[in-house]
């Protein structure tokens, strides 16, 4: 078992709980894109580009924080790789998001709706898991509901891509090239929300 940060050092813990909250405010700007209309979209996406730069701080200052300390909560390439991984979730979000105002796409598929809440359930379970990392507690069940979204989102995104490719025939297919990069970007998103979990449950496995 590594060595323990003492009782009152609670920073490294409330660095990985706010970057698990930006993401669950990027969720929610998601779901604003099937809300507003497309004219609108632009100044969602400038708002998850003002989010995933809060995100790369918070990365940035917990990559600092390890380099920096001679004691860390636990192994220092576990938290590494935590960061990173929350790190990611954020850019996924944010660039398939962007994507969608670059590409100009108007009429979003169906399926999307799922998909930005499946990412939301899996932001809020993530985020509501972090302040448990102090204690390493009640965490077997968060993985596993990550792991259960993310069979869901792959799932969904099969699904997505199937209808894509057979019913768009008639579709100019630059739009089918677009769509399917948006439909990855939001794909590797859940994938990353996966990785999290998984190194989240190294650690519990480790300092138990």
């Amino acid at each position: 078992m590594g060595f323990r940060l003492t009782p009152q050092d609670s920073s490294f813990y409330s660095l990985f709980a706010t970057s698990a909250g930006l993401l669950v405010e990027a969720t929610r700007e998601l779901t604003k894109l099937l809300e507003v209309a497309v004219p609108e979209r632009p100044s969602i996406a400038e708002r998850l580009r003002a989010l995933e730069t809060e995100a790369d701080e918070a990365t940035h200052e917990l990559i600092k924080k390890v380099n920096s300390s001679f004691i860390t909560p636990f192994d220092r390439e576990d938290i590494h790789n935590l960061a990173a991984h929350l790190d990611d979730c954020m850019d996924h979000i944010e660039e398939a998001a962007d994507l969608i105002v670059l590409y100009r796409i108007g009429t979003l598929p169906e399926g999307m709706a799922e998909q930005f809440q499946i990412l939301s359930r899996m932001a809020e379970v993530t985020a509501e898991a972090m302040p448990r990392l102090r204690s390493l507690q009640d965490l077997p069940s968060y993985w596993i509901e990550i792991n259960r979204l993310e069979n869901q989102a792959d799932n969904l995104h099969r699904k997505m891509l199937a209808d894509l490719f057979n019913n768009n025939s008639s579709q100019d297919p630059i739009y089918i090239i677009k769509m399917k990069g948006v439909l990855d970007g939001f794909e590797e998103a859940a994938d990353s929300f996966e990785k999290v979990a998984h190194t989240v449950e190294g650690i519990a496995v480790k300092e138990s």
